[in-house]
């Protein structure tokens, strides 16, 4: 599997993540996105021995698009602290099957991880060992019986856009382990990483990075419209 890589340096790389893939190595053996990188770096720079990534974040393995990391250890402490901080502007595109009532608005709810089944738990209020979850959301357009939503997450939880659309809308298109009946034909979710707009941890500059629609299924009747979703 090629990688698609959205933009490097000697610093940072980010790449458009697949459905289906893992971002990080893991316990089961699965082939992984870091496994990948560190691959394609090995062989156009010609590294001998170990080469150092750093994973930033992650997207799970049934959502698609951006992921970034970091080349050298200062780079990962740095963009490390940009997120802690919230510095890192996230947008999403995602599509559900109703249109959402109030077409934009902010979604706040408490969560918590239930690790034993790997699913996350939405709360109205705050209970013990809950994480504060917010996000925004603006609907964009309508196409094929599905409905484009911008999301901006201001927080960074586990599933945390998958579980709080499903349980204020319809949840996304494809996503059983949130309510959706039926999976896509690839176990993908309706669910893309769009941008990353962050500063660069060395040159301080502002970086827009952009992660196309995936070209399949009902992305395609979006991909027109794409850019308009990273507008202010």
């Amino acid at each position: 599997m090629s990688i698609e890589v959205l933009y490097e340096d000697n610093h940072l790389i980010a790449v458009n993540k697949p459905a289906g893939l893992v971002v990080q190595e893991n316990e089961h053996g699965l082939p992984s996105l870091e496994e990948k990188v560190k691959e394609y770096i090995k062989v156009k720079y010609h590294k001998p021995g170990a080469v150092f990534l750093g994973c930033i974040h992650r997207l799970d393995t049934a959502v698609t698009g951006i992921v970034l990391f970091a080349r050298t250890s200062k780079a990962l402490v740095r963009m490390n602290a940009q997120f802690k901080e919230r510095k890192i502007e996230k947008t999403y595109a995602a599509l559900i099957r109703k249109k959402p009532q109030p077409m934009a608005g902010t979604l706040i709810h408490w969560l918590k991880k239930d690790t034993k089944q790997n699913k996350t738990k939405l709360y109205h209020e705050e209970v013990k060992d809950s994480k504060r979850a917010e996000l925004s959301y603006e609907f964009i357009n309508t196409a094929n019986h599905c409905f484009l939503l911008k999301v901006k997450p201001v927080t960074g939880r586990p599933h945390q856009i998958r579980v709080q659309l499903a349980r204020t809308f319809t949840g996304i298109v494809g996503d059983v382990k949130y309510g959706q009946t039926k999976p896509t034909k690839d176990m993908s979710i309706y669910l893309h990483a769009l941008g990353l707009s962050f500063y660069h941890p060395v040159t301080k500059e502002k970086l827009n990075l952009h992660a196309p629609m995936p070209n399949f299924g009902n992305w395609k009747f979006f991909k027109d419209i794409e850019q308009n979703l990273l507008k202010k």
